[in-house]
């Protein structure tokens, strides 16, 4: 199995967590040598493109300056080779009209407005009167093009990458946010779905309270769903949503799952989350909504953080697999029951993590750990059978071991990466979050062997 972060394309902060559109695919992982490949792009033109020195950091800025202009070359060239009137091209546009349309016009009006947010667009467009519609439609028509022309190409290249994955007896673990960025095609196409008021502006938004490890909460500032709605049109939008991530991943971890149960709900305006209270959510009804129209499907509850007696009665209800982390075992900051956390104590049905994307590494948590607490971490190690060999071997030995069903392991951890793999901070924005880059996976390669013999060992 690999488990990947959301696809989505990314915006200000570069969170896969806060794209401009549910649907839509992220234009920078768009291969460009198959691009070339195809002869849609020249080897010249890709190499005089500056996507930043350091290959183990990701420059968002560089890439978002250099990349689309790579991409525009592209797509010139494909529209002067007639592939906008091929029957794959116009199939494709047809199935997917239902969300392409709207996120097309959406980053056409959103580039022509400097990529300003959709609530500081002309009110025309921003409230989408019908012929502002029609006038940015006419107005910005090869921009537009632009924008379907790279969701095609990303489409294709992710069902080829997909496939041959699956040919490869790998299946693909996807990851769909509870929430959608308020600057995103789907609030502004959508606002109906959406706590707005009159003039589409958030009445409250999302976060999480107070705890341990964040004074102030945290402050996501997603515009949360009205709930009554959905469940009068039968969750249809979600059921959308869900069967788009079926058709792109084999598993789907669902983001925030305590959040179905109830959600944070914050006043907008607030700087931090602390005036926030709780709000019941649609609960287990979504999830059977779910399972009539779309069937049985493999799916990974998060159901991590301050989990109450509801929570764990939906995830009970639901069947799905939630999720374990092994650093949590030690800290019971956030989750109230550290013990739940031990890697022996975990339910069969279960999915268990060294850390996720918003953890430390685990080497870098065991670095930080004071005295005291290292020696509890390998007297635990010694007691289980593994008091042998280096931390890092010894800690991914007790997680393989566990009775969990599944294990996940960050590539990070495989590596023994410290602070230098650290990939995101909750709560925070921008430099250094989501940029950690793995250039040469031979580094990985080289510790398969041991892996395997971990794997064999547990």
């Amino acid at each position: 199995m690999w488990q990947i972060l959301p696809l989505g394309q990314t915006g200000y902060g570069d969170s896969p967590y806060q794209s401009f559109s549910t649907f839509a695919g992220n234009p920078y992982f768009i291969d460009l040598e198959t691009l070339i490949e195809d002869e849609l792009l020249t080897k010249e033109e890709c190499d005089q493109a500056d996507f930043g020195e350091n290959e183990e950091e990701i420059d968002y800025e560089k890439i978002y300056n250099a990349r689309f202009k790579v991409l525009k070359l592209a797509y010139k060239r494909a529209k002067k080779n007639g592939l906008m009137e091929s029957k794959a091209y116009r199939t494709y546009l047809e199935e997917e009209k239902a969300w392409l349309a709207d996120y097309a016009l959406y980053m056409a009006v959103k580039d022509s407005f400097d990529g300003k947010s959709w609530d500081q667009w002309e009110e025309d467009i921003r409230l989408r009167k019908p012929e502002a519609i029609a006038a940015y439609q006419e107005q910005l028509s090869a921009e537009i093009d632009f924008y379907e022309f790279l969701q095609y190409l990303f489409a294709g290249q992710w069902a080829g990458l997909k496939t041959y994955a699956n040919e490869q007896g790998i299946e693909i673990i996807g990851d769909i946010p509870i929430y959608v960025a308020f600057d995103s095609a789907d609030t502004w196409a959508h606002p109906e779905l959406f706590q707005l008021d009159e003039e589409n502006v958030p009445l409250a938004v999302a976060g999480c309270p107070p705890d341990g490890f964040a004074a102030d909460g945290q402050l996501w500032g997603n515009p949360l769903y009205r709930w009554d709605y959905h469940r009068r049109t039968g969750y249809t939008w979600w059921m959308q949503r869900l069967s788009y991530a079926f058709y792109l991943y084999d598993v789907v971890r669902i983001d925030h799952f305590r959040g179905f149960d109830e959600y944070f709900s914050i006043p907008y305006g607030d700087t931090t989350a602390r005036n926030g209270h709780w709000e019941k959510g649609p609960g287990i009804e979504l999830f059977h909504r779910m399972k009539e129209v779309l069937g049985e499907r493999d799916v990974i509850a998060e159901d991590l953080g301050y989990v109450t007696d509801s929570v764990r009665q939906m995830v009970f209800e639901s069947g799905f697999p939630g999720m374990k982390v092994f650093e949590f075992a030690f800290d019971s900051r956030d989750t109230g029951c550290a013990g739940d956390y031990l890697p022996h104590n975990y339910p069969v049905n279960s999915v268990v993590y060294t850390g996720t994307h918003d953890n430390d590494t685990l080497m870098e948590w065991y670095q930080n750990l004071t005295k005291a607490a290292k020696r509890k971490v390998r007297r635990f190690l010694r007691t289980e059978g593994f008091g042998t060999g280096s931390v890092k071997e010894r800690l991914l030995g007790y997680t393989f071991a566990s009775p969990a069903e599944y294990a996940i392991v960050p590539l990070q951890d495989i590596l023994g990466l410290g602070r230098e793999g650290h990939m995101n901070t909750p709560g925070t924005v921008g430099s250094p979050n989501w940029e950690w880059h793995l250039p040469d996976f031979g580094r990985a390669e080289k510790e398969m062997k041991h892996l395997r013999h971990l794997f064999q060992r547990s």
